[in-house]
């Protein structure tokens, strides 16, 4: 039986202050597992630690306790330059995210793997261009298709991000209050008295109006197979390898 693709396994990062007593200021914990491909969107308030989530997946920086594992491997105890070949973070402008190194890395292991088995993907910088998103959206299920987990971070401020994580996202992650929450679907996700609260009242009303796109009979039902696809595909503006494998690096 194949490991599970990602393995957040009792993991806990804690930032501190002070010289003498260090007094913390910042805690998420995080004990989860996603097993097979899939679209996987994170959501949730500004400094609730997203991209710290990431970046503990990632390898780029240190749980204070835990481990996290992909594909069996715990990725912290990889070579720094090896480590996107298990699992790759690309912020806001597509850059690769760099390791925060510890340990000399002669003293690590080698990865298991040549291309990346998990993609994450930090607030990316859709536009609406024509046919852009539908370029992006179909690169991930391309991703996924080919047996990869995609990890989709997205703060929406507009009815169309939600549009977007509703048709893109198999299930969710809601970071808030310290801690990491599986939500099964979007509509889950709006049910969540937390994740209304965040959104606001307007941005509630636009996220009920795809649940009910989504979900037409009853909340519980499950997701439509024919809800129309509202992103046109065009070629996109920058590079990317073929075949599924490693990104072109943006320098």
């Amino acid at each position: 039986m194949a490991a599970p693709l990602l393995v957040l396994d009792d993991v806990r990062k804690v930032y501190t202050r002070g010289r003498v007593i260090r007094r913390p200021t910042f805690t998420l914990q995080a004990n989860l597992s996603l097993d097979e491909p899939d679209i996987v969107g994170v959501v949730g308030p500004n400094g609730a630690g997203k991209t710290t989530l990431f970046e503990m997946m990632t390898g780029s920086n240190a749980p204070t306790s835990g481990r996290v594992l992909v594909a069996g491997t715990d990725i912290h105890g990889v070579k720094y330059r090896e480590r996107d070949r298990l699992a790759i973070h690309y912020h806001q402008s597509y850059q690769v995210r760099r390791f925060r190194k510890r340990i000399p890395s002669a003293f690590l292991a080698p990865s298991p793997t040549r291309t990346p088995l998990v993609h994450l993907f930090d607030e990316p910088q859709f536009n609406l261009q024509d046919g852009y998103i539908g370029f992006m959206l179909d690169f991930f299920r391309k991703l996924r298709d080919e047996g990869r987990l995609v990890v989709l971070c997205m703060h929406p401020t507009a009815a169309w991000h939600l549009d977007i994580l509703a048709e893109i996202a198999g299930r969710f992650l809601f970071v808030a209050g310290g801690g990491v929450t599986r939500m099964a679907d979007f509509g889950a996700l709006v049910a969540e008295p937390r994740f209304r609260s965040y959104l606001g009242p307007e941005m509630t009303k636009a996220a009920d109006r795809f649940v009910t796109e989504l979900f037409p009979s009853r909340p519980n039902a499950e997701k439509s197979d024919h809800r129309r696809i509202r992103w046109p595909i065009r070629t996109p503006s920058f590079s990317l390898a073929a075949n599924g494998d490693r990104p072109i690096r943006a320098r």
